[in-house]
């Protein structure tokens, strides 16, 4: 879809906005007589708004009243209508008219570095879901009163949706679940949409300020919540949805359609195993995000941008490793949906909290094995003294599980699609295929060197997958 710039109050919209604060009035309404009747009158107004907007050529940008109603239309939904309707619309919305985004002139004209500088436009006036100017809310993420969702509220939302799948699992199938999950998921896309492209300018022009002013960064630098309660809590969230959607599918195979038919709620309960998996995916890119930012907040630090009003802040990366050591039950999800290239950089710090670090140098040579990678720690697992003292702190299980994890990212990281971006301590995955030979080889080693000192634990399901794996490869190569 075209990007259009976001201009409020423009006159194109003055039908539509006399029809707004009569919206605005009937929040909170959940009377049965005139709840139906108030379902169809939103469902006409969001209709009405994407007929003015997102027409082809004629459409203008929705004022911040627009916007907001639509919001509460989307807080004060009791159908699953009005949820996915109002979703889709701020979606197509926000993509059409960006708060941020890159100028036109970002794109390069000639060979030279300096012709493909990007101009960062940030449109000040328009709306967002998010207030931290007071950052008072301690109760719930919005209230009817129309406050916006600040960092306390964005934290007890994600609480209360982690409460609820605890509770009730995969049977979890009431509309305000699923609405907490969809909002949710736009709260994300917002931070997504206005980091993206502030990280991207500060990539290319090193202006911390256009960083730091990023509504992530603000959301994370509140001193209203506790940030690494908050991650923990998110990391936990994501976990349990990754499980609840594996679970709920096989669930739902038992259910016949005729018995989903006879459910009150039968749209919800259709719906919900998307809505899972959707938020689950949400939620990974939160994760992504923020390292992503931790990255650019390093460089800034190294070059001496950072100041005290930045605060200070442990990155995500160590919070989700210590997590993930000291809860294994949430290892196996993680694994399962992260990212390549985080997940294989988390993999490698999980293996050197525990490597000695006299192993870094093998007793035939005076060779220096970096373990600052994946090769490297592969390296150091095929010396069965270094697998000896690695099993005495890690069980076999979780080694095996990482190794399989490791090489399977490791094996989509090596596509050369899939190469740019990556951090120098990455620097193996980027050589040639005949990296990748040595990378089954010590993998097969290391798999060979923890039979050997642990020979009551069989291999898992995951470590005979990447045993086979490794094989296939090195058999393609010779």
């Amino acid at each position: 879809m075209e990007k259009r710039r976001r201009v409020g109050g423009e006159d194109g919209n003055r039908g539509v906005e006399e029809n707004t604060m009569a919206i605005l009035d009937t929040f909170g309404f959940s009377s049965s007589t005139i709840a139906h009747h108030l379902n169809d009158d939103r469902l006409a107004y969001l209709e009405a708004v994407r007929t003015a907007c997102l027409l082809p050529d004629s459409g203008s940008s929705p004022t911040p009243k627009m916007l907001e109603a639509i919001f509460h239309i989307m807080m004060d939904a009791d159908s699953l209508d009005l949820i996915m309707e109002s979703y889709q619309l701020f979606v197509e919305l926000d993509k059409c008219f960006p708060r941020v985004y890159l100028s036109k002139e970002e794109e390069p004209v000639s060979s030279s570095p300096t012709s493909m500088l990007s101009e960062l436009v940030v449109v000040e006036e328009s709306w967002i879901p998010f207030n931290f100017a007071s950052d008072n809310n301690h109760g719930k993420a919005t209230n009817h009163s129309g406050t916006l969702v600040d960092s306390v509220g964005f934290h007890t939302h994600v609480q209360e949706i982690a409460k609820v799948a605890r509770e009730m699992g995969s049977n979890a199938v009431e509309t305000v679940f699923l609405k907490n999950m969809i909002l949710l998921q736009y709260l994300i896309i917002v931070l997504e949409r206005d980091f993206c492209p502030r990280n991207f300018a500060y990539q290319e022009n090193k202006n911390w300020v256009i960083v730091r002013e990023s509504t992530l960064n603000l959301l994370l630098g509140s001193r209203k919540i506790n940030y690494k309660v908050l991650m923990k809590d998110c990391l936990s969230l994501m976990c349990d949805l990754s499980e609840l959607t594996v679970s709920g599918e096989t669930s739902n195979h038992d259910n016949s359609l005729e018995e989903i038919s006879h459910e009150s709620n039968g749209a919800v309960l259709l719906a919900l195993p998307e809505v899972k998996k959707s938020t689950c995916m949400a939620l990974k890119k939160l994760f992504v995000l923020t390292m992503e930012l931790d990255s650019s907040r390093r460089i800034a630090d190294q070059q001496g941008l950072i100041t005290r009003a930045d605060g200070v802040r442990t990155p995500v990366m160590e919070i989700i490793l210590d997590e993930l050591i000291y809860n294994n039950d949430t290892l196996l999800p993680f694994l399962q949906v992260f990212d390549p290239k985080w997940k294989l950089q988390i993999i490698t710090q999980y293996f050197q909290k525990y490597i000695p670090k006299s192993s870094v140098q093998t007793r035939r040579s005076s060779e220096v094995i970096n373990t600052e990678n994946f090769s490297g720690i592969l390296k150091c697992l095929s010396n069965r003294n270094t697998t000896k003292n690695v099993i005495k702190k890690i069980i076999p299980e979780i080694v095996q599980l990482l190794l399989a994890y490791g090489l399977q990212a490791y094996l989509v990281l090596s596509n050369e699609h899939l190469l740019e971006g990556l951090p120098d301590s990455m620097e193996d995955v980027k050589s040639k295929s005949d990296n990748v030979a040595n990378i089954c080889k010590n993998l097969i080693s290391a798999f060979t060197c923890l039979r050997q000192e642990d020979r009551l634990s069989s291999f898992s399901s995951h470590a005979k997958e990447a045993l086979v794996t490794a094989a296939v490869v090195l058999s393609s190569k010779s």
